[in-house]
């Protein structure tokens, strides 16, 4: 057989007729019942004109203090191939009648339009890494065609934003989902129809809102209203963790609804089960796990027991949506922490570098003391903790805050910097455990600001071989701290 013939019998593949383009003009403003002002095509999505890369299509959406409008000829000088709008523009255009809807429209266009295997990520912590473990895990398996939802889009702009983002020759799709309150998950998950549903684990993050860790656990279960099945497979699969008070109400929620549910932890009940987990040499661990009819043994890089029980979500989630384990092992034994999220970098201190562990972006009282474990096993020659406020707790603060003096002495820490109103309590707490009762008493210091902190830090003296982690809710500011040690300005 000639080389001629053999290109002409080559197997035709259904994706290979589809479009290359994310969107184009006719298909965009189809989906969006919208107007197109004339054909054009796009490669990228976005919603913030500072972020606008050559070939996107730019939504000019309204909220509360700003309109999008005025940013539409700044998308255009930063390349933006058109724009969707609620009044005519010059320069290419689909014309709606209200930009948001638009955007979930489109939303649901791409969802409609793959044939992807489709997984949702919830759970009080650690659904950002999962989600980026499961990513990096089926984009490895499928050869680039996994698509997630970035950073934390995981609200009711980021969901329909990172849908709309989705190519239609997409394999695997991983999406987060966020709350703080009864009915989100619901509405989000009904956008995203997820064929596996993750939740990572069920801790008092929100509970001002929502009242009760109970609460909470109903909240999260609400993604199990959007499972669709996968191939012949009567329901879709949930993932749901198997430690902890809240199995069996997770599992009743997700039954309800018809899914398979595939259990994780260290519960003799659990169907991926944690044999064990010894250090690595790179700081993570080695995994030993059981899935019922198979071993796995694997290195997870990023440190911490956290990520332990974490490897064991991925593992049954990457099993559930059909994709490889052996590629789900190797991208754990890469995968390095997120920025914000358990990054560990060198940073100038006297006589050499300290190691700083960036946690800045959010913290509840489970973060908390699952990192100030982690911090107690860096090897150190001090170990600094900068802890900034957890919010969303309403009544419960003092006493959630309060509690973190055991974990953070336990930790051995020499030095605490406790930033803003709410860690009052821990400052207390501290001040009066006599030394000796839960360890050696660390010196600390009470700032108002970042600002504060950060003079602390300066006074206090960074020394080569110190460890030093910085971790609190997003909205303290602590990421400022960050890039300040990062960049030699702290």
């Amino acid at each position: 057989m000639n080389v001629a013939v053999r290109i002409l019998d080559w197997p035709a593949d259904p994706a290979d007729e589809l479009p290359l383009a994310l969107w184009d003009a006719a298909a965009a403003a189809r989906a969006m019942g919208g107007t197109a002002s004339g054909p054009f095509q796009c490669s990228g999505v976005e919603i913030d004109s500072r972020d606008v890369a050559e070939g996107d299509l730019f939504f000019a959406l309204k909220g509360e203090s700003t309109d999008g409008h005025r940013f539409v000829d700044g998308a255009f000088a930063r390349g933006a191939a058109a724009v969707v709008v609620d009044r005519p523009v010059d320069g290419p255009h689909i014309l709606v009648e209200d930009t948001s809807s638009a955007l979930e429209l489109l939303g649901q266009a791409a969802r409609n339009r793959t044939e992807a295997t489709i997984i949702g990520v919830t759970g009080s912590v650690g659904k950002t890494g999962v989600k980026e473990a499961l990513f990096a895990a089926l984009d490895r398996s499928s050869r680039g065609a996994a698509h997630r939802s970035v950073k934390s889009y995981n609200n009711h702009v980021g969901v329909p934003l990172s849908l709309a983002r989705m190519p239609a020759r997409t394999r695997f799709g991983v999406f987060e989902m966020g709350m703080n309150h009864a009915g989100e998950i619901a509405a989000l998950t009904r956008q995203v129809r997820p064929h596996v549903a993750v939740i990572t684990t069920i801790a008092p993050a929100h509970i001002e809102m929502l009242g009760s860790e109970e609460a909470i656990a109903d909240a999260k279960a609400e993604i199990f209203e959007g499972l669709e099945a996968l191939g012949e497979a009567a329901g879709g699969t949930a993932v749901i963790p198997a430690d902890g008070p809240h199995f069996e109400r997770l599992k009743a929620k997700a039954l309800r609804h018809g899914a398979r549910v595939v259990s994780f932890g260290r519960a003799r009940h659990a169907d991926v089960r944690l044999l064990d987990a010894v250090p690595a040499a790179n700081g993570g661990s080695l995994v030993t796990a059981d899935m019922g009819d198979r071993r796995l043994c694997y290195t997870v890089a990023s440190p911490g027991d956290h990520w332990v029980i974490n490897s064991l979500a991925v593992m049954a989630a990457v099993r559930a949506a059909g994709g490889d384990l052996g590629a789900a092992g190797v991208a754990l034994g890469e995968m390095e922490g997120l920025a914000g999220r358990g990054a560990r970098v060198e940073i100038p201190a006297e006589g050499g570098e300290a190691l700083l562990i960036d946690e800045s972006y959010n913290a509840n009282p489970a973060s908390m003391r699952a990192t100030l474990a982690q911090l107690g096993t860096t090897p150190a020659r001090r170990r600094i903790a900068v802890l900034g406020a957890m919010k969303e707790l309403g009544s419960h603060a003092p006493g959630f805050h309060a509690a973190l003096a055991g974990p953070l002495l336990a930790a051995g820490v020499d030095f605490a910097v406790l930033v803003g109103d709410e860690m009052r309590a821990l400052a207390d707490e501290l001040g009066k455990s006599p030394a000796g009762t839960l360890g050696k008493t660390p010196r600390f210091a009470h700032c108002a600001t970042v600002k504060d902190a950060q003079d602390a830090l300066r006074q206090f003296g960074l020394e080569r071989g110190d460890a030093v982690l910085v971790k609190g809710s997003n909205s303290v500011g602590l990421g400022a701290l960050v890039a300040a040690l990062a960049s030699q300005q702290g």
